[in-house]
């Protein structure tokens, strides 16, 4: 995933809209996000987080308190590329909260588009069905994605202690390894089970010279 554009309005210290260009910044290479303790800087991380999954690791229950308290509305809009099957596709997500209490949101809408050609086609347009597409896109569950991408800070523990099954099924989806994890299986499964037949019929052979 390379991230080109992200725009964020309400969010904790973002009292008003604000504008990253990551094109313009990336144009010499990698890029550092600097600035005092409350300045900002993991709120840029929490709101592609956002926009992708819609919540964050550092929020109670995902969203609370996460709202400017000053604001009633909280949007966050994301463009980004993903490399799938040879090509690289830009797309864009989007995502508005509107405020129910003092620290509960809801969401008001959320939408993923993918750019083609001149247009822009629209491929999920209900809160569920862009968490699934995401999924489907990145094959990174939100978990994995804020172990592995967007690492939280003091998080990088929690990822070394996984349990074994655990970090290899997030290695995985990461590195999309699914595929031949299944096929390996379905391999093994066949080889096992010829094996087995074969040792059925020597039993078989055996017993009828048993006597010798």
């Amino acid at each position: 995933m390379k991230p080109i554009y992200l725009e964020i309005d309400g969010l904790q210290s973002y009292k008003t809209l604000q504008k990253i260009d990551f094109e313009y910044l990336s144009e010499n290479g990698l890029f550092g996000i600097f600035g005092s303790t409350g300045s900002g800087k993991s709120t840029v991380l929490d709101a592609i987080t956002l926009a992708l999954y819609g919540k964050v690791s550092r929020a109670s229950r995902g969203t609370q308190g996460i709202m400017n308290n000053e604001c009633d509305k909280m949007r966050v809009m994301f463009e980004f590329s993903f490399m799938r099957g040879g090509e690289r596709d830009r797309y864009k997500i989007e995502r508005i909260f509107g405020r129910k209490s003092d620290n509960n949101y809801e969401t008001k809408s959320a939408r993923l588009f993918v750019y083609k050609g001149e247009g822009v086609l629209p491929l999920a347009e209900k809160a569920t069905d862009v968490d699934s597409a995401i999924i489907e896109l990145t094959g990174l569950e939100y978990e994995d994605f804020t172990r592995a991408v967007v690492l939280p800070q003091n998080k990088f523990q929690e990822f070394l202690t996984l349990d074994k099954s655990k970090k290899l099924a997030m290695l995985e989806r990461i590195f999309n390894l699914s595929e031949y994890g299944e096929k390996l299986n379905e391999h093994i499964k066949v080889k096992i089970y010829e094996i087995e037949k074969d040792f059925e019929n020597i039993k078989g052979q055996l017993s009828a010279i048993e006597h010798a």
